[in-house]
């Protein structure tokens, strides 16, 4: 409830209270609970750096009470289609299904405050079971996250319909898995955090992203911008879709 209440604060003031010329990044590390050793690089780095746990990974549940401990925000990588296995979404499948795999992943993930999507390009495509998402993430006092995935997302959205705390990525990071590119990633990151005052990133636990990040994050402030939590970030865009995303505010995919 505390959680809410700070939402929904964060909603009413967050953007009205914003110092202007403000730059505001948040990063977000994806595909968490794998390897012991890349979740311990992950939560090494500076910053308030958001863990994404997938909860079909032998350390999820683990992981997520050693970053929740160590004051990270913790979410639920939730698989997708197509993504496979057995927590994840599929086209056509029931409501009481979809609710019972979103139930139990949320249960091998503690302490989540959100969840954001695993790949699902094709489910995060479809309108009934986004809208349902998205009121049993209210109901659950959760925010949303979409990665964005395809351009025919209308997870958002549909987030923004019914009021759900939520903020949409802006950058992939580590498409390309060289120091290089993922550097020149984090700087495309940089640009748009400059132009619109904000920009969420997604990223890997893989060393090169890791070894980018945990040399770049300490520069940030002498450049100008400011690392902040998800919780933060949406307070900073109170549900306002980027420019990228949609018009004025509004999510193109309605």
């Amino acid at each position: 409830m505390r959680y809410l209440l700070f939402t929904l604060f964060c909603l009413m003031f967050g953007a009205a209270q914003a110092a202007p010329g403000k730059a505001y990044l948040s990063i977000i590390i994806d595909d968490l609970g794998q390897s012991s050793e890349r979740d311990s690089r992950t939560l090494a780095l500076p910053g308030p750096v958001t863990m994404a746990i997938m909860p079909d990974t032998p350390h999820a549940t683990d992981f997520a009470r050693q970053a929740h401990k160590a004051g990270r925000t913790v979410i639920l990588h939730m698989p997708m289609d197509p993504a496979n296995g057995p927590y994840a979404w599929h086209p056509g499948t029931a409501i009481e299904e979809l609710a019972r795999r979103l139930d139990a992943a949320l249960a091998k993930v503690p302490y989540a405050a959100g969840i954001n999507n695993h790949m699902g390009s094709r489910m995060t495509a479809q309108r009934e079971p986004m809208r349902w998402l998205m009121e049993e993430l209210q109901r659950r006092h959760l925010f949303f996250v979409d990665s964005r995935t395809s351009a025919a997302t209308v997870a958002a959205a549909e987030a923004q319909a019914v009021g759900l705390a939520h903020v949409s990525r802006d950058v992939f990071l580590d498409d390309v898995r060289t120091t290089e590119a993922i550097s020149g990633q984090l700087q495309l990151g940089i640009a748009q955090a400059r132009k619109q005052g904000s920009a969420v990133l997604i990223g890997h636990p893989y060393p090169q992203t890791l070894e980018v990040l945990a040399r770049e994050i300490p520069r940030l402030k002498a450049q100008g911008i400011e690392l902040i939590g998800l919780p933060q970030m949406i307070a900073e865009r109170g549900n306002q879709a980027m420019p990228a995303h949609g018009h004025q505010g509004r999510y193109s995919n309605r």
